[in-house]
């Protein structure tokens, strides 16, 4: 998964031996043993090998499903010197093992596993031989583990994401995404899916670090360094503890007598005017080097270290005479939040590796994004997912692993999710990024409102009711208090149930699905807004070159075999006609079907988070469903499996630029809004505001210019025009109207352009869109140019993940339109063929 350090690392102290190379695997009970390299997963590991097909093309998913039915063992050998025998402890760190597992070392039993999101540290000092050793892992096949859970509950739990008639999901601590979702395919793995350590220690080690926030301005900075040490004999020792960012030192000594076992120490700490991490777009994200170092006379015993940047983050639900707030406060600002919803990217988890997320946050800056929401039917995601968030000034929003079914309450599922919640608050707990802290995704929902009481005995019903209070009203917030008491948490997200109650959208967050799941019209996204939308969406297919890598021109119909296996909402491709036919018209094949797909997807959500931002400071934040795909799939993602940007991510990053303008036409008071969103920090006086009236062939018919002051971080109407005064019934078939911001040194800070019809009913013009091309290493610069409107064109080419500087735009009349498009496969002698087609082109 990661590049690794292979072999020893050491110091005067102690020593880490990686022991991720040179596994062997087998089918138990087989005796055919396979290579692997670790992280992986036995499925992962044979479709590396071809033992299996690739699950992505045609029907194959059908295919790796047997593999879930078995049970399977991972050995490995290691030699060991005198050496490091002669260490006083020696601790195997399993970062991650998926998921019902018995750990073997020199054939004795050293662990039972049973929950996915844990590591597992264990002693073995007393186990390890000089020369050769040997860790063997046998595998349990997670559906045969949980089958007498579930024939002992008496009932099925409604777990409909569960892609399988014995649902079992819900009585394992796994990835939920694992069994299946209506975006995902159904690949229950095994394996060893982060990597192992073998840690060597003499005298004593540092078993935690956490530096408490507990007071962060800009004046100052008090903070509590946390310590846990982990001694193997008294230990009269001094505890020094530093914090450094660039030439400036904070420092604290302190002599303390270690008791042989766990210590636990608090060290506070004064910052003068500490330099604070900031969100993406508002400043530096900054961020101080601590350590602690353990010392018995001037000898160094052991160290920690931590990157941490200093912030202060608060979650505002204040009472008002419209509801409940749902604000973001950072370092004493209000953050109107901008982002989206975080699935895992792969299926295949182990897959992810660091370019894997180094691209994910390349995506994420590029569409003026500042907060993420890591949602509970994934993972708790790698420390390098939460290392790049740091560093870029990104906000997670961190779900606890539980999604849209009950779960049970009995007193070993609770002390594994006790366990499981403690291992990763204390793992994420130093990240800045972290924002908040959300139980669930849609539990809370899913028991109230989604008809589980027909379903399942009203005995079993009432228990969901007690299960959910349990886990989320109590469990989980009390040890949030204990391990991470500055953050906020909610239990649910939405935070109160029902998306077609107007409670929902007064208080806390909401979920919105009128549009999509109730076939409303995108329009009711300028009325049904919430105090933060943490969820909504649309669907919209792939492009074709993604879709041309699983299926072939035979398959190419939405009835097909092959799409419906790539379609798992059981709504998907209607709910796409149904709303095809109230923007668009007709359209004669499958790729114009695609490519209008996508059209409307962009258009559509990007009119909801308008008007989220149009709607600041009542509603403060805008996170859409979804951002990203795990495999090849028709969904609600703007970026597809293979990195192509759907014009949905375009258009969220028009709609979240930092500074942003929009016209609303106010159907109440009949008139035509204005308006610009500011998220900078500081004001902008003297900026000229250019609106203009332009026609298809690009005659400016009516032009206003004025002067205006733009405030800092937030929303401001900036004009308002009766809209008779602005352009009669006739003229808005063949008419849209440009929006220009312009600062004193004449550079365009905003710009954006708006139709006052759905594309069924304008009057779009036939267009030749003039082009030439060149070509360098690794890049094209395509220039294009035409006499009259070209609505949403789309250049193709056949390179998945090429990098576009913009597509799915509007090619206005007459201007000039000069697109990047980035692979490694262009150059002067592979001129790749490239396609460019607009919404004209698509009429019969």
């Amino acid at each position: 998964m990661f590049s690794h350090t292979h072999g020893w690392v050491q110091n005067n102290f102690s020593k880490t031996l990686s022991l991720n190379d040179n596994w062997l695997f087998r089918q138990a009970d087989k005796d055919q043993w396979y290579k692997a390299q670790v992280p992986c997963s036995v499925q992962n590991t044979l479709i590396e090998k071809q033992h299996l097909p690739d699950p992505y093309y045609g029907t194959n998913e059908k295919d790796l499903q047997w593999v879930e039915n078995f049970d399977w063992e991972f050995k490995k050998v290691f030699t060991l010197s005198a050496q490091e025998i002669a260490f006083h402890s020696a601790v195997l760190h399993f970062k991650g093992i998926d998921t019902f597992a018995d750990i073997y070392l020199n054939g004795v039993k050293i662990q039972e596993t049973e929950n996915m999101f844990l590591a597992y540290q264990i002693p073995v000092k007393e186990l390890l031989r000089k020369g050769e050793n040997t860790l063997l892992i046998r595998f349990y096949a997670p559906v045969n583990k949980l089958k007498p859970q579930r024939e002992a509950s008496g009932f099925e739990y409604p777990a409909m994401n569960d892609h399988r008639e014995e649902k079992v999901s819900v009585y394992a601590r796994k990835a939920p995404y694992h069994f299946g979702w209506d975006w995902g395919m159904r690949i229950v793995q095994m394996g060893i899916w982060r990597p192992v350590e073998l840690l060597f220690f003499n005298k004593a080690y540092v078993d935690d670090y956490f530096v408490a926030q507990n007071h962060i301005t800009a004046q100052k900075a008090s903070v509590e360094n946390q310590i846990e040490i982990m001694a193997l004999q008294p230990i009269n020792a001094t505890i020094e503890v530093r914090c450094t960012i660039d030439k400036q030192v904070f420092s604290h000594h302190q002599k303390v007598l270690l008791n042989k076992g766990k210590n636990t120490l608090t060290i506070p700490m004064l910052i003068e005017n500490p330099k604070l991490w900031m969100p993406m777009g508002w400043g530096k994200q900054h961020r101080y080097d601590f350590s602690v170092k353990v010392l018995e006379g001037k000898h160094l015993i052991c160290k920690k270290h931590q990157k941490i940047g200093l912030r202060s983050i608060r979650l505002l639900q204040e009472k008002d005479l419209r509801g409940e707030s749902f604000t973001f406060e950072v370092n004493d600002k209000p953050l109107f939040a901008k982002g989206a919803n975080y699935i895992p990217g792969e299926i295949l988890t182990t897959r992810q590796d660091s370019l894997y997320y180094e691209r994910l946050f390349e995506n994420i800056l590029a569409a003026n994004m500042n907060m993420i929401r890591v949602w509970g039917g994934g993972i708790y995601e790698n420390d390098y997912f939460y290392e790049l968030a740091d560093k870029y000034g990104i906000l997670v929003w961190q779900d606890f692993m539980f999604a849209c079914t009950p779960y049970p309450y009995d007193a070993h599922f609770l002390q594994n999710i006790e366990q499981e919640a403690i291992y990763n608050i204390k793992r994420l707990r130093n990240y800045a990024c972290i924002a908040l802290w959300c139980g669930n995704n849609e539990v809370e929902e899913s028991i109230n409102y989604w008809g589980f009481e027909r379903i399942v005995p009203k005995e079993a019903y009432e228990g969901f009711k007690v299960g959910y209070k349990k886990i989320f009203r109590e469990l989980l917030p009390s040890l949030l208090q204990k391990t991470d008491p500055t953050k906020s948490y909610i239990h649910s997200s939405p935070y109160i149930a029902n998306w077609g109650r107007p409670q929902s959208l007064a208080f806390g967050d909401a979920h919105y699905w009128g549009v999509w799941y109730g076939r409303e019209p995108f329009e009711i996204l300028d009325k049904r807004v919430p105090r933060f939308m943490s969820e909504f969406g649309f669907q919209a297919f792939p492009e074709m070159k993604t879709i041309r890598t699983f299926a072939t021109e035979q398959d190419f119909d939405i009835e097909s075999e092959v799409m419906k296996v790539h379609q798992k909402s059981s709504t998907g491709n209607d709910a796409i006609k149904e709303y095809m036919d109230m923007y668009y018209r007709q359209v004669e094949n499958f790729e114009d079907f695609v490519y209008v797909g996508l059209v409307m997807q962009g258009e559509g959500m990007k009119k909801g988070m308008l008007a989220h931002r149009r709607n600041r400071p009542f509603c403060m934040g805008s996170l859409y469903w979804q951002l990203n795909d795990s495999w090849p799939v028709v969904s609600w993602a703007g970026i597809d499996y293979y990195n192509n940007w759907k014009a949905l991510h375009y258009k969220a990053r028009e709609a979240f630029a930092p500074i942003a303008v929009d016209m609303y036409q106010n159907q109440q008071n009949q008139n035509t809004e204005f308006y610009v969103f500011s998220d900078e920090l500081q004001d902008r006086t003297n900026v000229f505001l250019n609106i203009q009236l332009i026609s298809f062939t690009g005659k400016v018919l009516k032009e206003l210019n004025e002067v205006v002051n733009l405030q800092a971080n937030t929303t401001q109407l900036l004009k308002s025009i009766p809209m008779y005064m602005l352009v009669n019934i006739e003229l808005q078939k063949n008419h849209f109207v440009k929006v220009k911001l312009i600062d004193q040194n004449h550079q365009v800070i905003a710009q954006d352009h708006f139709f006052f019809l759905s594309p069924k009913n304008m009057n779009l013009p036939q267009t030749q869109i003039e082009s030439s091309i060149a070509y360098t290493q690794g890049k094209c610069i395509l220039t294009l140019r035409s006499s009259h409107l070209a609505k949403n064109v789309f250049i193709e080419i056949p390179l998945l993940g090429a990098k576009f500087s913009d597509n799915f735009f509007d090619l206005l009349p007459n201007e000039e339109k000069v697109i990047e498009i980035i692979h490694p496969q262009i150059s002067n002698e592979n001129q790749v063929p490239l396609k460019i087609k607009h919404l004209r082109d698509t009429y019969q």
